[in-house]
């Protein structure tokens, strides 16, 4: 079944703590958690007591490192509770070791690529990284339209990964809504990360349910 990951970024923050009980009322996965540094990407966002409280809710957190130098926060962020910490290929110059790093704290180590960088460092990580993040708009704000061109990343990289015979969650962010759904799980995604089509559709379970559906 198709993974559903509200992103947190688009919840209403004067009401965190309502809006992480309704994305679990709804039948969310995870809890996407975008932690910007105004360094790698232009604006700031949540640190380690908002991901402890999202973690006290009770759903798993997906935590997505924007930042530089992400070995710095990778022990941090699993001591909060994050369930999965996913760090950007074009944000360390060592991206291997924040991989194996990540797994040394206890959690499932993600990958992820802007739309702009190429699948083919992944080649070289095979085995190394349980989740690749194909990332369908340029990170930092949420609400931004799909870049298209980035879409034809998940076939090429769903193609990658069962020459090499390796099982890993293909996640996407950016622009995903019950319109473009479809079209991601068909190149072959399994896990959906939706910020403002989840927070603000009239009912959060019929939107969730719906995407849950779409498993090829």
């Amino acid at each position: 079944m198709i993974k559903v990951a509200p992103s947190l970024l688009a919840a209403d923050f004067g009401k965190l703590d309502a809006e992480i009980k309704r994305t679990m009322a709804a039948g969310a996965d995870y809890t996407h958690f975008d932690v910007m540094d105004n360094r790698f990407v232009p604006n700031m966002s949540f640190g380690y007591p908002v991901l402890e409280a999202a973690v006290k809710a009770g759903l798993p957190v997906d935590a997505h490192l924007m930042v530089v130098e992400p070995e710095k926060y990778i022990d941090g962020f699993a001591k909060a509770g994050a369930r999965i910490i996913t760090v950007h290929a074009e944000a360390t110059n060592h991206i291997h070791r924040a991989l194996q790093q990540i797994r040394q704290a206890g959690c499932l180590a993600g990958i992820a690529l802007n739309p702009g960088t190429t699948p083919e460092c992944l080649r070289y990580l095979m085995g190394d990284f349980d989740l690749v993040l194909v990332m369908t708009v340029n990170p930092g704000f949420g609400g931004q339209k799909m870049i298209m061109s980035a879409v034809e990343k998940i076939a090429e990289i769903r193609r990658m990964l069962d020459e090499a015979g390796v099982d890993a969650i293909i996640e996407v962010d950016g622009g995903v809504n019950e319109k473009t759904a479809p079209m991601l799980v068909e190149k072959g995604a399994t896990m959906l990360v939706a910020g403002s089509a989840f927070y603000g559709a009239p009912d959060g379970k019929a939107f969730v349910d719906h995407l849950k559906a779409l498993e090829k």
